[in-house]
């Protein structure tokens, strides 16, 4: 039994570590997901040119992996959909903080009187985080139908991406209203 609840503790704590932030999945009510049969992507560059200019970003990871979970519940690809995915990805340079603790970053002298501490952040680093979103979108009547928005760190390691990228998708699409057969 104490085995079972630290096994239990792991995997819940595992889990809650992803490096994959599910931001936010929303779908038009009143939508019948299963009346469409084929899907296809629209020319991404045409969204957001600019995230494509450095490289590296994973465009064809993302449509493998959206590729694969619309395969699994039953879509098929086809040159007239019924669904196009658009997808977006917007990548911003952010800076990583601390913030200031008396004890340790606290003035030695500081010859006023009236002197009071504050803690502030510091910036200690910079990284790169990348933000997804899978637009679903009816052909026919030209109609969002499902968005699904996704966020990460980004790594320069190809397969520590493709990682992320196929968890983040798989995450994403487990609130898709078409379950996987």
């Amino acid at each position: 039994m104490k085995n079972l609840l630290v096994a239990a503790l792991l995997l819940t704590t595992a889990g809650a570590c992803s490096p994959v932030r599910i931001e936010s999945t929303t779908q038009t009510p009143g939508v019948d997901f299963s009346a469409y049969k084929t899907y296809n992507f629209l020319d991404v560059t045409a969204r957001n040119e600019a995230a494509f200019a450095g490289g590296g970003v994973g465009i064809e990871e993302l449509k493998q992996a959206v590729a694969r979970e619309l395969e699994s519940r039953g879509y098929q690809r086809a040159d007239t959909p019924d669904l196009w995915v658009n997808i977006g990805i917007v990548t911003e340079e952010k800076v990583q903080t601390r913030e200031t603790n008396i004890q340790f970053d606290g003035p030695r002298y500081i010859g006023q009187r009236r002197y009071r501490w504050e803690k502030q952040q510091v910036p200690v680093g910079t990284y790169r985080e990348g933000t997804a979103t899978v637009d679903i979108v009816d052909a026919a009547r030209n109609l969002q139908i499902w968005q699904g928005v996704a966020a990460s760190t980004l790594t320069k390691d190809p397969a520590r991406l493709a990682a992320r990228i196929d968890e983040g998708i798989a995450t994403m699409f487990e609130k898709y209203p078409v379950q996987p057969r």
